[in-house]
C-alpha cells in the first residue's frame, strides 16, 4: 500500500492535481497553502552548483585495511589488519558546469571520505599526481581562465594556454593532461591521487611524509579525443552512467591503495620540493608500499543526499594524519569549507552524508537549519560539564625559521619532470601528445602564447619543444631564445 501523501509538515495533503479557486473557473485562493507550498519549495530546489568540479558522479564503498601503518600513523582506519572502514567517493570534471558534458578532456577529481572511529577523514585528490600551480593566490586565477570568457561567455582555448604560457610552473601538469591519461575512458579505469604530501605521525611521535595512490584494479583505459566527442554527442553523462551501471550490475570497481613514505628529514632534504603540489616523488627514490583496497559497492539512493551535498575538505583530518607546508594545500585547508558554508548553509556537516559515525560535540550553535543541538552548556570555559579538549589530537610541533614574506617557489625547477615524464611515453603516446597539443594550443591565433608554451615544452625537452614547434608552424629559432 502506498505511503499517504502529506505536506512538509506533515498535514495530509488531499488534492495534489487541482488548486483551490474560487468556483470552477475561479481564480486561485491564496488559503490555499499547499499549492504556495509546493511552488514557494520549488523556486528553491537548485542551491549552488560547486565554482570548480561542478559535475560529477558519486557511490559509496569500504576500505578494508591489508598491511598495518602503525609503525608510521596512529590513524586508527591505518591501525591493525582487515579493518574496514565506510567510506563515499565522488568523481568529477574541474572546469565544466553540472550539465557538461563528462568526457571532454579534463582533470579529473578524486574524493574519498572514509568515516572512521575518530571522525571523517577526507583525501580530496585528483587522477594526477600533480597540479597546475603551487601557490594559492593563483587558484581563483588558474580557474577563471578555465572558464568561461566574461565577454562571450563561451569557453575559450586561448584563456587555458594563455594563462599556462604565463605559469611555467604548469608545464608538468600540462604534459600529463594532454597525454592519453588525460581523457579516462571511464571513472573505474583511472587511478586516483593524494597529489599533495600529508604528515604522519606514530604513537611515538615519530614524523613521516607521505603520497597516497590509488590504483585501479579494473586497469588503465583512456579514450581518444575523437572517441570523447562522440561519446558527448550521444550522452553528456557517459561516465556517471558507467559508473553507476557497473554497480547496479554488482559490478563492483576496487582500487588498491598505496603510499609513499618518506623520513621526516629525507622529505626535507629531497631534491626535488616535496611540497609542491607540480613536482612528484620518484618511485624509484620511494617504491609504493600498499596499504589496503576499497570497493564501491552501492550506487546512491538519491543523488542530491548522497553525492551533491556531499561536502570535503583536506581539512577533515584525524590524529595521526597532518598537513604539510605545501602552500596550495594550506589555502585548501580553509577554501573547501568556506565554499560549502556558502554552498550549504553553515550546518552542512549536519547533514547525513556528512555526518561522522562518533558523536559530535563541540560549542557551535545555530545558523541555517541546525538540529540535534539539546540544552548541553554552549561556552567554554564553564562549570557545567561541558566537552573537554581531547590530548589525543594534539598537532606535532613543526620548527619554523625565516622571515615573513611573499616569496617565489623554493624549487623553481619546472622543467625536468615535465622532460622525464614526456620521455617516459612510447612513441605512439608521444605522437598523440603532440597532436592533442596543437589542437589545443593551435586553435586560435595568438602567437605570443604560442612561443611561450613551446619554449616552456623546449626547455623541458628539446624533441619535445621542437616536435610541437613544428606542428604549429613556428620558427625553431624563437623558441630557443
Amino acid at each position: 500500500m502506498a505511503d499517504k501523501l502529506t505536506t512538509e509538515a506533515g498535514q495530509p495533503w488531499a488534492n495534489n492535481e487541482h488548486s483551490q479557486t474560487a468556483g470552477v473557473r475561479g481564480p486561485v485562493l491564496m488559503q490555499d497553502y499547499q499549492l504556495l507550498e509546493k511552488l514557494a519549495h520549488f523556486n528553491r530546489e537548485r542551491i549552488p552548483e560547486r565554482v570548480v568540479h561542478a559535475k560529477g558522479a558519486g557511490a559509496k564503498g569500504v576500505f578494508k585495511l591489508t598491511h598495518d601503518m602503525s609503525k608510521y600513523t596512529k590513524a586508527d582506519l591505518f591501525n591493525g589488519e582487515g579493518k574496514e572502514t565506510p567510506l563515499a567517493i565522488r568523481f568529477s570534471q574541474v572546469a565544466g558546469e553540472a550539465g557538461y558534458p563528462d568526457t571532454i578532456r579534463d582533470v579529473r577529481g578524486f574524493a574519498i571520505k572514509f568515516y572512521t572511529q575518530d571522525g571523517n577523514y577526507d583525501i580530496v585528490g585528483n587522477n594526477t599526481p600533480i597540479f597546475f600551480v603551487n601557490d594559492p593566490l593563483k587558484f581563483p586565477d588558474f580557474i577563471h581562465s578555465q572558464k568561461r570568457d566574461p565577454k562571450t561567455h563561451l569557453r575559450s582555448n586561448e584563456m587555458q594556454w594563455d594563462f599556462w604560457s604565463h605559469s611555467p610552473e604548469s608545464v608538468h601538469q600540462v604534459t600529463y593532461l594532454m597525454g592519453d591519461r588525460g581523457n579516462p575512458a571511464s571513472y573505474r579505469t583511472m587511478n586516483g591521487y593524494g597529489s599533495h604530501t600529508y604528515k604522519w605521525v606514530n604513537k611515538d611521535g615519530e614524523v613521516f611524509w607521505v603520497k597516497y595512490h590509488f590504483k585501479s584494479e579494473q586497469g588503465v583505459q583512456n579514450m581518444t579525443d575523437e572517441t570523447a566527442a562522440k561519446a558527448a554527442s550521444e550522452d553528456t553523462d557517459y561516465l556517471m552512467h558507467d559508473l553507476y551501471d557497473a554497480i547496479e550490475q554488482k559490478d563492483y570497481p576496487s582500487w588498491k591503495v598505496y603510499v609513499q613514505i618518506l623520513p621526516y628529514q629525507e622529505g626535507i632534504d629531497y631534491p626535488a620540493d616535496i611540497f609542491d603540489v607540480t613536482k612528484v616523488v620518484s618511485h624509484h627514490d620511494y617504491p609504493l608500499q600498499e596499504v589496503g583496497e576499497f570497493t564501491l559497492n552501492e550506487n546512491p539512493t538519491n543523488y542530491f543526499d548522497d553525492v551533491e551535498e556531499l561536502a570535503f575538505s583536506p581539512a577533515n583530518l584525524v590524529p595521526g594524519i597532518e598537513a604539510s607546508p605545501d602552500k596550495l594545500l594550506q589555502g585548501r585547508l580553509f577554501a573547501y569549507k568556506d565554499a560549502e558554508r556558502y554552498r550549504l548553509g553553515a550546518n552542512y556537516e549536519q547533514l547525513k552524508i556528512n555526518r561522522p559515525l562518533n558523536e559530535v560535540h563541540n560549542y557551535e550553535r545555530d545558523g541555517f537549519m541546525a538540529d540535534n543541538q539539546g540544552s548541553d552548556v554552549n561556552y567554554e570555559p564553564n562549570s557545567k560539564n561541558g566537552p573537554v579538549e581531547d590530548p589525543h589530537a594534539l598537532i606535532t610541533p613543526e620548527q619554523l625559521s625565516g622571515a615573513t614574506g611573499a616569496y617565489r617557489p623554493y624549487d623553481q625547477d619546472y622543467y625536468s619532470q615535465a622532460g622525464a615524464l614526456y620521455r617516459l611515453m612510447s612513441p605512439e603516446e608521444k605522437d598523440r601528445l603532440i597532436k592533442t597539443i596543437k589542437n589545443g594550443l593551435g586553435s586560435f591565433d595568438n602567437h605570443e602564447i604560442q612561443v611561450l608554451e613551446t619554449k616552456q615544452f623546449y626547455k623541458a625537452d628539446p624533441e619535445y619543444g621542437t616536435r610541437v614547434a613544428d606542428a604549429l608552424g613556428l620558427d625553431l629559432a624563437e623558441i630557443k631564445e
